[in-house]
């Protein structure tokens, strides 16, 4: 099976635990505004490889992948699960440590079809980099142009399944910079018993670069990057959340 990979990255520190060999499937359902890869949207572009190809160059820099391993991201990998069921599969087979930087966008619980293989991905999966976008549904729809309702579900099916997850969300000043906005996400993430940690992550521009060499529009060219008090402000909303629905939870029992 082939699968469609915009770029690989072999020294990736920042998704997922330890030093880890990062593979940027091509294509993505989402427009999120803030997107700073919008040449990975379109599908059935980027350089064909098969998943014994991506293992072989894997396997060239294992030795500098401390506490590392193998994560799959985009665009949106799972456009492709088939490859990336493929791909993790044969990275377990190696002992390889695996993990999907994922929207969650593609998950349907309606669809049969979709569920099986959302059942065989799990089975090699063994942490996920959750991006949620917005808690908001209407403000999702504005953000990304897509309703986040698959999104929080695909979040309750990791939890019910106990797969390990760590939580992304881009804090956009005017956008997701808003006191109850993160409130309403620490209450959502407080029933999380599967969540290992949480990255707050402040909006940058510097995709302002990638849109002008592509001759697109930078859609939040007026906004400024959140500063670094606003986002441990931010984080202080979120956890507050958190803290409540976590008492809410204990003085039920």
């Amino acid at each position: 099976m082939m699968g469609y990979v915009h770029s690989v990255e072999s020294f990736g520190t920042v998704d997922g635990p330890g030093i880890r060999y990062v593979v940027f499937m091509q294509g993505c359902p989402m427009r999120c505004l803030y997107c700073h890869n919008p040449d990975t949207w379109e599908p059935g572009l980027g350089e064909k490889k098969t998943a014994d190809e991506i293992l072989e160059e894997f396997e060239k820099c294992r030795a500098f992948l401390r506490n590392g391993g193998i994560t799959v991201t985009g665009g949106e990998p799972l456009l492709q699960i088939d490859f990336v069921i493929e791909l993790l599969e044969k990275a377990k087979n190696r002992k390889i440590h695996t993990c999907i930087d994922t929207s969650g966008i593609t998950f349907d619980p309606d669809n049969e079809a979709i569920m099986k293989k959302m059942e065989a991905l799990i089975q090699v999966t063994d942490l996920v980099l959750l991006d949620i976008k917005h808690i908001d549904d209407e403000e999702h729809k504005k953000l990304t142009g897509r309703s986040n309702k698959n999104i929080l579900a695909f979040a309750g099916y990791l939890k019910e399944k106990k797969i390990p997850i760590w939580i992304r969300h881009v804090v956009v000043p005017g956008i997701t910079y808003n006191e109850e906005y993160l409130r309403r996400l620490g209450l959502f993430l407080g029933d999380m018993t599967n969540m290992k940690a949480l990255d707050v992550l402040p909006y940058h521009d510097l995709g302002k670069t990638k849109y002008e060499s592509l001759g697109m529009d930078y859609p939040l060219k007026d906004i400024k990057p959140l500063d670094k008090q606003d986002a441990i402000r931010a984080r202080e909303w979120i956890m507050a959340g958190i803290k409540e629905r976590l008492r809410a939870k204990k003085n039920k029992m």
